[in-house]
């Protein structure tokens, strides 16, 4: 009896290795596994996967590293692979230049990519600079990283004073029964946020009465005092300068409390969060909210359609659910494959040449192309709102866009 059955074991055993085996030739003879040459080109990065910037910080590790999947997958750069180097700075500038430095000169990394956020590229492209490398980033778009004027710095995303010009453009053109009769504007002094909301505060100019401007803190915690100033003013409009999720969540809970609800907010980061912001504040206050941004993971390029799917393959979510730093930083990796394969080198002086001499890419973002001080001025700027209860995220504005729907206007109460 043992004996049968120990041989009815061994026979269903190298059934399944054979079918096993079957299985896995098969695989292999549909999606052949790349074949590497030479050493693996290491790309140094750093980012915020602690601190401030944490939430954007791993969310641009997500889009690297999608990146570096996809291309592996298609045999990686110059037929070597692609291996991605990565170093939390815990949100500190100082961090950031201790990091790229180790990256360049202990860990001789091949390329490096930037870290989160125009407080942090700044700095760490100077220190790369003193290397010779090139700094390709995808959240570092502040006036200050363009006023330094460094050769090696190229941000693939729309510059930030551009973000909220439809927005303004779109408020300021209502008609008068429906406009805002009074707007506040509110703003952390990061170097992304303000260039941002003062640029929309001058092209909406006196078309709408301003009651007021607060700049606070880039290191600020605590909102509430803050938030009930500009709940007090109870503007119909309000316009917050937000680095995060955490800070548009505190100034929304503060409104509430307040039972004070504008018609029209927008603020310059946090609701393009995608899940991350309507789990901190829920999908029936997120309705009505605005961002601007140049990307959404519902956007009709075809690049962004595979891309989007992969994420959600992997992560879960909806399309409409994906961070818009995702796409920043496939972005990056787009731009910087584009320019080893034009120069067929790991050169960062060629790589830089390359990059200023006006060649185009085509992405997940769209068209990347750089001027002489590494701007990318080729995109389009964009306005998306929550929409239906918070359970939709689509394009606004510009007006007359063909994926443009109408605006919810005005907002609804919270969580109604």
């Amino acid at each position: 009896m043992k004996k049968n059955r120990f041989a009815f074991r061994s026979v269903g055993a190298a059934s399944v290795a054979a079918a096993t085996m079957l299985a896995m030739m098969s695989a292999s003879s549909a999606t052949p596994k790349p074949h590497f040459t030479g050493a693996p080109i290491k790309i140094g990065i750093s980012l915020s996967l602690s601190g401030d910037f944490s939430a954007d910080g791993l969310a641009f590790q997500q889009g690297y590293q999608l990146w570096a999947k996809d291309i592996n997958a298609a045999g990686g750069l110059l037929g070597r692979k692609v291996v991605l180097d990565i170093k939390s700075d815990a949100s500190s500038p100082v961090q950031v230049v201790t990091n790229y430095k180790t990256l360049i000169s202990v860990d001789h990394c091949d390329l490096t990519f930037g870290p989160y956020s125009t407080l942090l590229t700044l700095p760490s492209a100077e220190a790369v600079q003193r290397y010779g490398y090139a700094m390709i980033e995808g959240a570092g778009g502040g006036p200050s990283i363009f006023q330094a004027k460094l050769p090696n710095i190229f941000d693939v995303t729309l510059p930030v004073s551009y973000d909220m010009a439809p927005f303004a453009k779109w408020v300021s053109a209502l008609p008068t029964a429906t406009r805002p009769k009074s707007i506040y504007y509110v703003t952390s002094n990061d170097p992304f946020t303000q260039p941002v909301v003062d640029t929309a505060k001058k092209l909406i100019g006196s078309s709408i009465k301003s009651v007021g401007y607060t700049v606070f803190p880039s290191e600020a915690t605590d909102w509430r005092s803050i938030a009930d100033q500009v709940a007090q003013a109870k503007a119909d409009a309000v316009v917050l300068g937000s680095v995060d999720v955490p800070t548009i969540s505190a100034f929304m809970q503060a409104f509430e409390q307040a039972h004070y609800t504008p018609k029209v907010m927008i603020a310059t980061a946090g609701p393009d969060q995608g899940s991350s912001f309507i789990k901190a504040v829920g999908a029936g206050n997120a309705d009505g909210i605005m961002v601007p941004n140049t990307w959404y993971g519902l956007s009709a390029n075809p690049l962004s359609q595979k891309m989007v799917a992969e994420y959600v393959k992997q992560y879960g979510g909806t399309a409409a659910g994906v961070n818009a730093d995702i796409a920043e930083a496939y972005t990056v990796g787009e731009t910087a494959a584009a320019a080893v394969n034009a120069t067929k080198s790991i050169d960062n002086a060629k790589i830089i040449k390359w990059l200023h001499s006006g060649a185009v890419t085509n992405t997940v973002e769209g068209t990347v192309s750089f001027d002489k001080i590494g701007e990318n001025l080729t995109q389009i700027a964009y306005t998306f709102q929550w929409q239906k209860k918070g359970t939709t995220f689509v394009q606004v504005n510009p007006v007359g866009n063909k994926n443009s729907v109408a605006v919810e206007l005005p907002k609804n109460a919270w969580g109604k």
